[in-house]
């Protein structure tokens, strides 16, 4: 009996076939994946900002630390810079109880800073200074939730990309000169996700050239990065909006 078999044509005309699948496929896949990413560092940053308004809510109206460096912080500073010790500066955060106990909500799920060996970083995360953190000189700091007005617009969380290899202190910019000091991580091709001092989060997409440029500056040449950008006249948007959310009691 003459056994059966795919001829060369036969076999070039399925991986052809596959091939076109694959092609067809792929973009679908990676929009699936991109989607799931986002969805999850939403729900990241609304367990993070839930927990954030818990702690005011145990502790007479007053917000927990925004900065990495005290003993009243939502993080504490690691004390070392294995994986394990950023996670434990995690776990001895004042807000990690109010959290579930659970350390994944610290981490963008798109943050690539875990698989790059210069700058590893595993928080996402920071807290503006105004929100009871750093003291940048042109604010008075927000020590209670009362000091916040309008909490539905005041930014409690920002994914930050600090290319020191750890997000440390509290994310800062200059609400008085509108100046960038602090970059931004864009995981979301050109959005980041923002947790708010009313419990809710949402991702934000960024329109200025300016911006998105120096932000991936700090991720792709951590070397030749420099803290601090001053926008061009005709790309406000960002800064605009990012002022007009930050978190304080009053300006000095």
């Amino acid at each position: 009996m003459k056994r059966s078999a795919f001829t060369l044509v036969e076999l070039l005309v399925v991986i052809a076939i596959i091939a076109l699948l694959m092609a067809i496929l792929m973009p679908a896949l990676r929009k699936a994946r991109e989607q799931a990413r986002r969805v999850h560092c939403i729900a990241n940053t609304k367990t993070l900002s839930l927990a954030w308004y818990l702690y005011q809510d145990d502790n007479d109206g007053r917000i927990v630390g925004g900065d990495t460096r005290t003993a009243i912080d939502w993080v504490a500073t690691p004390t070392g810079t294995l994986p394990e010790d950023k996670m434990d500066a995690v776990r001895r955060g004042k807000l990690f109880p109010y959290t579930n106990k659970t350390l994944e909500v610290y981490r963008c799920p798109a943050d690539l800073r875990l698989k790059d060996p210069r700058q590893y970083a595993y928080r996402s995360f920071s807290i503006p200074g105004g929100a009871n953190g750093e003291d940048w000189g042109e604010y008075n700091e927000a020590k209670t939730y009362t000091d916040l007005r309008n909490p539905a617009i005041r930014y409690i969380f920002v994914e930050e990309i600090d290319p020191r290899g750890d997000n440390i202190g509290s994310w800062q910019m200059n609400v008085k000169s509108k100046t960038w000091t602090d970059p931004l991580a864009m995981w979301h091709n050109k959005k980041s996700t923002l947790g708010f001092a009313d419990g809710h989060a949402e991702m934000h997409a960024w329109e200025n050239k300016s911006l998105i440029d120096w932000c991936d500056v700090a991720w792709n040449n951590p070397p030749g990065f420099s803290f601090g950008m001053t926008p061009p006249a005709s790309q406000r948007q960002d800064i605009d909006y990012m002022v007009q959310g930050f978190p304080y009691k009053s300006l000095k």
